[in-house]
């Protein structure tokens, strides 16, 4: 039997864009497993729900992290919505949608992009980064902001979109979807790419399923798992299926990301052609009374929002479950046996978001 060695994996790491922290244990250079180390950076932002009043929260819930932000703000308005029993204009709703949609398309291509500057792709990173941009460029035209959008609020969104700039935002996805093909391309064919992803880091479908994996690191296995199927904002008048994959190794992970950015820019382009006239926001008065469970799929997997409101200004409890969070478990699962080489690679394939786990 070969020498066993415990290796500390980050939280700094020149490969990693996250704080993560593994204790690897080695066998020569093949890992038998890691054991993580979750609470590096924490925020008590589920705590300021005793501080600022639900309305406030909106804005922090957003910066829970920079990349979902708008999902997270989403994610708490619907919780709170839901208390109140309100039913948030239909505009809104497909506004909503589009900026979902918007916040995959930001999301995964940074990953991309990162993913491709893991392989060496330097030139491929900044292609990807470049459409990232083109992403951030819409979010600043229709929100104000590039990071932090503060759009979503409870009862609606604060700014309409306008038919000129909706058709604006349709013309620069169709001419994005000719360079996300060429990426696509080298992802999907280059030799090196198969060679250190196929049969790498393979989550079986019942292990998913057991260890509670969502989002694409779900789907890549077989589980045909999507929050947006529930119906919720605009997604129930949209048509589209979840992507599923089947092999369960990293080759299949990056294929469920690049093939939902194509799906995204799919959905846009609907809730474009779709979205009523009418009002962008409703009247809430009072304070909320009750709780509520809100699912909703962001672009890492599925986000779970509790909240729990007592009829005062401020909510009694606050929770979030984020995706990375639930995914850590898979993760560990597919670093079993692998070499030590890969680990960063595995460690992408989920596309961890440390800030959203760390709250």
């Amino acid at each position: 039997m070969g020498k066993r060695t415990v290796i500390p994996f980050g939280p700094q790491h020149p490969v990693l864009p996250e704080p993560i922290h593994l204790d690897l244990v080695l066998v020569d250079e093949t890992v038998e497993s890691a054991i993580p180390r979750i609470g590096y950076i924490h925020r008590g932002l589920e705590k300021l729900v005793e501080k600022k009043d639900f309305q406030q929260y909106t804005y922090v819930a957003e910066r829970i992290c920079g990349i979902c932000s708008f999902m997270h703000g989403m994610g708490y308005c619907m919780a709170v919505e839901s208390i109140f029993e309100a039913d948030i204009p239909e505009r809104a709703k497909f506004l909503r949608t589009i900026w979902a949609e918007l916040s995959r398309l930001h999301s995964h291509l940074l990953w991309l992009g990162l993913m491709a500057d893991a392989f060496g792709f330097e030139s491929l990173f900044m292609q990807s980064w470049k459409l990232r941009e083109l992403i951030l460029d819409i979010f600043e035209e229709t929100t104000g902001g590039r990071v932090i959008f503060s759009v979503c609020d409870i009862g609606g969104v604060r700014r309409d979109i306008d038919g000129a700039t909706l058709n604006k935002i349709v013309n620069i996805l169709t001419d994005m979807e000719k360079e996300l093909r060429e990426i696509s391309h080298v992802f999907f064919n280059d030799h090196s790419v198969k060679l250190r992803t196929q049969g790498v880091g393979v989550l079986s479908k019942q292990a998913a399923f057991d260890l509670g994996a969502v989002g694409p690191m779900a789907r890549a296995s077989g589980i045909k798992l999507d929050m947006r199927c529930r119906g919720y904002a605009a997604y129930d008048r949209i048509k589209f299926k979840p992507i599923v994959e089947t092999e369960g190794d990293s080759f299949a992970r990056i294929s469920v990301r690049i093939k939902e950015l194509f799906q995204a820019i799919s959905i846009i382009k609907q809730c474009v052609a779709l979205i009523p006239e009418g009002d962008i926001k409703m009247k809430i008065t009072g304070n909320p009374s009750g709780e509520h469970f809100t699912r909703l799929e962001q672009p890492r997997g599925e986000v779970v929002y509790y909240a729990k409101a007592n009829g005062t200004k401020y909510l009694d409890r606050l929770r979030v479950r984020t995706p990375t969070f639930a995914n850590v478990p898979a993760l560990l699962e597919t670093l079993k046996g692998c070499a030590l080489a890969d680990v960063p690679i595995l460690i992408l394939t989920i596309d961890p978001c440390i800030s959203c786990t760390e709250r």
